[in-house]
């Protein structure tokens, strides 16, 4: 059966010689797993792993193709993004989470507006539970339910509702791209517009955003640091990236 993401792959001149492209796809291929990995590592054990692999290793050959030297981007890092945008691409047509769990997530985005509209600071974790009139031991047990079955990440909550762009949509790809000049201003303006989100997180939620996707840490690992269970720590950056895609979702409206 063909995935969604293998129809969008089409024909395309390739930098690489029949011989170099095989080449290049052989050295990198032990990335496809590894990210996968990591993908997995946040999903339920009812997926299967192999099928992340077919998505990465349909990423990795789509990168060699489209890979343009000329770009101030290294192939082995354009290939992590694109091997990760595949993988999240394929979950994403898979409809991964249900009706009730994407009212949840929009529940706790205009909970958290509201309160950061009134109090004009970061909504702490017992406001955000009292209004959704939830006790906060409910409320962690719902970001834990989110983060089990739904695939967020910076680039998911960064992409527009409508993007039927493939890989070359996610945000950490698109940042370090040289467009046309008014797609780099608009890039450029986002990028500030997340700084400053991130800057509005609580002091918590700044640290596992950091450690998580700039140190490339494992949830268990950043849990040993900071002293806190893994339970806690997801819960930590669910909330963090709801957080993230409301303020996002208002720039981009």
């Amino acid at each position: 059966m063909t995935s969604a993401y293998e129809k969008k792959i089409e024909k395309r001149r390739c930098h690489f010689s029949p011989l170099e492209r095989e080449d290049m796809i052989r050295k990198y291929a032990y990335l496809v797993k590894y990210i996968a990995g990591r993908v997995a590592s946040r999903l339920p054990a009812n997926v299967a792993f192999d099928e992340l692999v077919s998505a990465g290793s349909l990423g990795l050959i789509d990168a060699v193709d489209k890979f343009d030297p000329e770009k101030d981007v290294g192939l082995k890092t354009y290939a992590q993004y694109r091997i990760k945008g595949a993988i999240l691409d394929e979950l994403r047509s898979m409809d991964w989470y249900s009706r009730s769990m994407r009212k949840k997530i929009q529940d706790v985005e205009a909970a958290v507006q509201k309160i950061e509209a009134r109090k004009e600071r970061p909504a702490s974790d017992l406001e955000v539970a009292e209004e959704l009139g939830m006790p906060l031991e409910k409320y962690y047990k719902n970001l834990s339910d989110i983060h089990s079955a739904a695939i967020l990440s910076l680039d998911a909550c960064i992409r527009s509702d409508d993007s039927d762009e493939g890989t070359g949509s996610t945000f950490s790809e698109g940042i370090r791209s040289e467009d046309d000049p008014s797609a780099s201003i608009m890039k450029k303006e986002l990028k500030l517009v997340l700084i400053e989100a991130i800057k509005r997180l609580t002091e918590k939620e700044q640290t596992v955003i950091s450690l998580y996707y700039y140190e490339e840490m494992t949830l268990k690992e950043i849990g040993k640091i900071m002293d806190l269970t893994e339970s806690r720590i997801c819960q930590i950056h669910t909330q963090s990236l709801i957080k993230l895609r409301s303020r996002i979702r208002r720039y981009k409206s």
